[in-house]
């Protein structure tokens, strides 16, 4: 370590990685994690933390974020929504290309690069979105820098709408990439309308799981299945929210598999009985289900069937949300609140913080090949959050730090807090502030 590089010592950390919690100590030297130990001795000029027992995770790998920058930044923006990831324990994040314009060209997908290497408080990366025509696009994709094309079949309006075979039949073939896609059928949600309004003027909030139901996320979700496995292709498939899509995934570790799936934390969380109280707040696509498909994805969690939890952080206004059901945007803001509502889960006993580890960080770097990020091991990026299990923390307007200044989580008291997060060696988070001198962010890199 040169003498102007800084030294962090973080002392009686319970360390949460790869499987197991092993209390000991852990130090920062510039960007990385150089050193881990039962006991190490404070050198001079070291800043020290006393972690006080509290958990020491690897920093959550977001794969699915909606940050509206460029075009929409009246919702949330690439400075704003990064600093309310950082203040929940996301260090890294992957944002998606329906912005306006859409991302659907290397040159619009760089110029988001040079965005967040000015603006960004967590390390990032950006999908290229699909469309019907940009396949020498999708060509140029370069794996080691680009983290995936987005596919949206059958659930977005313009371009990025691809529903034509014979163009996803190409893209499936010929991307270079990971391919993620959003997976609910066209056709089947247009008969679920008409069904429905057989016996009604309008739609509301209560018809969500139902015009984009169990049916309609099947059959898109088997047709982008059976595309992967007749081209062999790499497929990520995202916010899985039925029981009967998990017959399509393998259980088992992800190491070597081809096709994985995601589950986001809304839907880990609410269920249909909850439109009632929160309406159009919680209007999201895929549709927020029943009972019994967030049990069953949890359990898909454990055994394997889902690979990855993320958020889908998705911000609108509180007036566009306050429309009327046809005309309120589906989304909802989650990033500063996600790992609290799976610490949540921890306390009810749903889960270990071995299998949030897991999912949130481990196999995020597996799956994307991300490069020395995503664990705790002597060498690799520090990117780390202290959470302590133990103190709780209540949402209110006072500490929402999304731009549209609402969460879905307002008035609920969460029974961890976080204490710290750390990008690359620096501490952007104290528990309290950002702390904007420290803001490091890099360009995810993936060996692929």
């Amino acid at each position: 370590m040169s003498q102007s590089e800084p030294s962090t010592l973080i002392k009686n950390a319970r360390i949460v990685n790869e499987g197991s919690i092993v209390e000991g100590d852990l130090r920062i030297e510039g960007q990385r994690i150089a050193a881990i130990a039962n006991e190490l001795s404070a050198g001079v000029h070291e800043d020290i933390i006393d972690a006080a027992g509290c958990w020491l995770l690897p920093g959550f790998i977001d794969d699915q974020v909606h940050f509206r920058e460029p075009g929409l930044t009246y919702k949330g923006s690439i400075a704003t929504e990064s600093r309310a990831a950082v203040a929940g324990g996301i260090t890294s994040f992957m944002e998606m290309p329906n912005v306006d314009p859409a991302t659907t060209s290397i040159e619009a997908l760089e110029s988001k690069f040079d965005l967040a290497a000015q603006r960004s408080m967590g390390n990032y990366s950006f999908y290229l979105g699909a469309t019907e025509d940009n396949l020498d696009q999708i060509k140029r994709m370069n794996p080691k820098r680009h983290c995936g094309v987005k596919v949206f079949m059958g659930a977005s309006t313009g371009d990025l709408l691809v529903e034509n075979p014979n163009a996803l039949e190409a893209i499936f073939r010929e991307a270079p990439s990971l391919i993620v896609t959003h997976c609910e059928s066209g056709p089947v949600m247009a008969a679920n309308r008409d069904r429905i309004l057989e016996t009604k003027d309008q739609l509301t909030i209560n018809d969500h799981p139902v015009l984009r139901d169990t049916a309609a996320c099947y059959a898109s979700s088997e047709y982008a299945v059976g595309l992967a496995k007749k081209h062999g292709s790499q497929l990520h498939v995202l916010h899985i929210t039925t029981a009967k899509e998990l017959e399509l995934f393998a259980p088992g570790p992800i190491e070597n598999k081809s096709i994985t799936a995601e589950a986001c934390v809304h839907h880990l969380w609410f269920t249909a009985d909850d439109y009632d109280r929160l309406g159009n707040l919680i209007k999201c696509n895929p549709a927020i289900k029943y009972q019994s498909d967030r049990d069953a994805i949890i359990e898909a969690l454990k055994s394997g069937r889902i690979d990855i939890i993320a958020t889908d952080h998705a911000p609108h206004t509180l007036d566009e949300k306050e429309q009327p059901y046809s005309n309120a945007p589906a989304g909802l803001p989650l990033v500063q609140h996600a790992l609290l509502t799976l610490l949540d889960h921890v306390n009810a006993g749903r889960m270990s913080p071995a299998l949030v580890v897991e999912k949130t960080a481990h196999a995020p770097a597996k799956r994307y090949n991300i490069s020395e990020r995503g664990f705790i091991r002597e060498g690799y990026f520090a990117d780390l959050v202290m959470v302590d299990p133990g103190a709780a923390h209540r949402v209110t307007a006072d500490n929402i730090r999304y731009k549209c200044g609402w969460s879905p989580y307002t008035g609920h008291t969460f029974t961890a807090s976080i204490k710290s997060t750390w990008v690359n060696g620096a501490r952007v988070f104290d528990g309290n502030e950002i702390i904007e001198s420290a803001r490091s962010p890099m360009a995810m890199v993936f060996d692929r």
